[in-house]
């Protein structure tokens, strides 16, 4: 591994920095924004800190971030929304996944080239077939249709994310399973399930946050107020000018469970963002 000399280090200690300010300063400035009373209307000066320190924002939005939830209310519709289509996603896409990184069949080129065009096309493309197929089914006004909603939204990827990490597990140890008298379902769960799971966590959190924080499709599939998820939540709080305190401690108070999956799975996400770099 090459070393940097001293005007090499200062440069990338420089450039580190600016990233990190880059990344931190709208989350100090949010922070800033939560925890000022004394803000009333749309901040137009920055201060680095709050005029006038209180928790009153966070009180406010606990009890009644909308009309007619609150925010436990709120965050228990997401998490049943965007946890179940993660879920989902990646059951239903590692048999898939499997079959396109190990199988021969007609069709398979084809067929990975749709899921390619489905990760390109705009969600927005998918609004008429969903909404006359959850119709049809009678769950589109419900949390399990608009989980399934984000389920299709999140499938494309989910699948070419695993299948690059079906196939970066060696096939001999399928085969030398095979040869010991292992059935093709054992071998899946015992060897290449285990071996992928830093790439199956990438998948599953990639698929969780677009159930969490998609709000602009989720409200054609929502008619009740009880079915109001959190994102939709902060967008709705834009339109009733609502004060940016609270706005601001919505966003704080949605960002932690993002953080604390972030935190428990931080070991298999390190592993499948690297798995490319140690397989070079």
């Amino acid at each position: 591994m090459r070393k940097l000399n001293l005007p090499g280090q200062i440069l990338s200690q420089l450039a580190l920095a600016l990233v990190a300010i880059f990344v931190l300063l709208p989350i100090w400035g949010m922070a800033r924004l939560a925890f000022d009373q004394a803000l009333k209307g749309a901040p137009v000066t920055f201060y680095v800190w709050p005029q006038q320190f209180s928790l009153a924002a966070f009180q406010k939005v606990w009890h009644s971030p909308s009309q007619s939830l609150s925010f436990p209310g709120l965050l228990q519709n997401s998490l049943i929304v965007s946890g179940g289509a993660a879920v989902t996603a990646v059951l239903f896409g590692a048999s898939m996944a499997y079959a396109f990184a190990r199988f021969r069949f007609p069709a398979r080129q084809a067929g990975l080239f749709g899921l390619l065009l489905g990760t390109l096309l705009p969600q927005v493309a998918l609004m008429t077939p969903l909404y006359v197929l959850l119709t049809a089914l009678g769950v589109r006004a419900s949390l399990l249709g608009l989980m399934i909603v984000y389920t299709a939204f999140s499938m494309p990827f989910c699948i070419w994310n695993m299948r690059a990490s079906f196939q970066a597990v060696p096939q001999e140890l399928e085969e030398a399973a095979f040869l010991e008298g292992a059935t093709l379902l054992a071998t899946f769960r015992r060897i290449t399930l285990p071996l992928a799971l830093p790439s199956i966590a990438v998948a599953a959190l990639m698929a969780f946050l677009i159930g969490y924080t998609e709000f602009a499709i989720g409200w054609l599939f929502v008619e009740r107020g009880e079915n109001v998820t959190l994102a939709m939540a902060v967008s709705g709080m834009l339109g009733q000018g609502v004060a940016w305190s609270q706005l601001a401690a919505l966003a704080i108070l949605m960002s932690l469970p993002v953080v604390l999956i972030f935190l428990i799975l931080r070991h298999y996400l390190m592993r499948g963002l690297l798995i490319g770099r140690l397989e070079e």
